[in-house]
């Protein structure tokens, strides 16, 4: 599921930045679902450990 969410994303910055299409608003999502993956990567990681 967060493949495809990060797919999406890509995606959509990708065409964001060839048809100058909402300009900072692709890369604030982009940003934040960076930071979201990172963020469940990293606890379950430590979830792991207990």
């Amino acid at each position: 599921m967060i493949w495809t969410i990060i797919g999406f994303l890509l995606l959509f910055w990708v065409l964001g930045l060839v048809f100058h299409i909402a300009g900072g608003l692709i890369h604030l999502l982009l940003v934040v679902a960076v930071v979201v993956f990172l963020f469940k990567l990293f606890s379950g990681r430590m979830g792991n450990k207990a």
